[in-house]
């Protein structure tokens, strides 16, 4: 496979790749407020403020990480967003057939 650093991504594929993490971004951060706002009505002590906050910490890691819109690395972000369920590759129409089939393969892995 082609190493990351070699491909070339026009600026069209730019705007569809900053749409596509922006629209994947929301839906993930949507997801956690909801999932933060049902957990904080089970919240009976310290210890679950605590155990909340360790979760948040956690979440804010994982998804700082998952958003790496370096270009040497947009091929594995995508894919990681589509595996996670984040994103789909419709989402994706407009990228080179052969990046989308990139994408589609990393998936698998």
């Amino acid at each position: 496979m082609t190493q990351q650093a070699e491909i070339y991504w026009s600026s069209e594929e730019k705007i569809i790749v900053k749409t596509a993490l922006e629209n994947a971004y929301a839906r993930e951060v949507s997801a956690l407020v909801e999932d933060v706002r049902q957990r904080a009505t089970q919240l009976t002590g310290t210890e679950e403020v605590w155990q909340l906050h360790d979760f948040l910490s956690a979440r804010r890691h994982d998804i700082d990480g998952k958003y790496d819109d370096r270009e040497s690395f947009l091929l594995y972000t995508l894919s990681r967003l589509v595996k996670d369920g984040w994103l789909d590759l419709s989402e994706l129409v407009g990228l080179e057939p052969g990046k989308r089939a990139k994408v589609n393969l990393l998936t698998r892995m």
